[in-house]
């Protein structure tokens, strides 16, 4: 199983079910691939298949679905059909997400619906429609893909920031409602991460892609110190460590994988 930085985290989850949303690529692949190599039955949902991933996943038994998140039907039907499937449900990702830039005034409501729907309003039902299973078990894990801008307003991408910070807001909210049901709920907040869907779009519409790829290092100080983004592998594995029985009293979490983004200004030198 291939790793761009470091070595797999080494998790036993063995005899556990996943549902991850938008598996196709970047955080979800990554994601998927290492819940399977803990011993995880994974099953994903992605509104565009990609023929690279689902050749990988017919390798190592993972099983994908075509599922648009703003569709509820969809979304039901991927996680009723996993926890059918398989017999049971531990742990939902609600990884989907889609970026959204553009000032206020720029926005029309048919983009705030799609951004606010897939980033947010998913996730939430995503989470309903999992508890009945999970609560089936005695309990799981939800882990919710943020950002660094759900830890900080960014004035590129307001309505963006808003579906994240709301997310936030929902991962608390849904940990303390469900606490008693011994159901975890926790986000990662990540960014710049290389090889994502959102990174890739975002590099091909500048003039100078290596130009806006300094940029985004300069905002986060320890990748820039590192001369690379954040790797899809590395918010995998705080995904999954969040899923592990040693993470069995964190819940309520946001967990900044930003290289220290979301901390403040940094300083102009090291010796600064």
């Amino acid at each position: 199983m291939p790793l761009e930085h470091g070595v797999l985290p080494k998790f036993d989850l063995r005899g556990r079910v996943a549902v991850v949303t938008g598996g196709a690529c970047g955080i979800g692949r990554a994601t998927a691939l290492l819940l399977s190599h803990s011993g995880v039955r994974v099953f994903t949902g992605d509104i565009a298949l990609h023929p690279v991933t689902s050749a990988e996943y017919a390798q190592f038994g993972i099983e994908e679905r075509e599922c648009d998140v703003c569709r509820l039907d969809q979304l039901q039907q991927l996680i009723d059909e996993a926890a059918t499937t398989a017999g049971r449900l531990d742990f939902l990702i609600n990884n989907a997400g889609i970026n959204l830039v553009g000032q206020v005034t720029e926005i029309e409501e048919a983009d705030w619906n799609r951004c606010l729907d897939t980033n947010l309003k998913a996730a939430f039902f995503g989470t309903k429609f999992a508890i009945p299973h999970l609560r089936r078990v005695g309990g799981g894990s939800i882990v919710n893909t943020a950002s660094n801008a759900g830890l900080m307003p960014r004035a590129h991408d307001p309505v963006y920031s808003i579906s994240k910070m709301a997310l936030v807001g929902l991962t608390r909210s849904l940990a303390l409602c469900h606490a008693n049901d011994r159901i975890r709920v926790n986000c990662v907040c990540p960014g710049p991460v290389a090889e994502t869907r959102i990174m890739t779009d975002t590099l091909a519409r500048e003039n100078d892609a290596d130009a806006a790829a300094r940029r985004y290092l300069k905002a986060s100080p320890l990748a820039e110190a590192h001369g690379r983004m954040i790797s899809p592998w590395e918010v995998a594995g705080a995904i999954v460590s969040l899923c592990a029985d040693s993470s069995s009293m964190i819940t309520g979490t946001a967990v900044a994988i930003d290289g220290g983004k979301s901390l403040g200004i940094p300083p102009a030198s090291s010796n600064s």
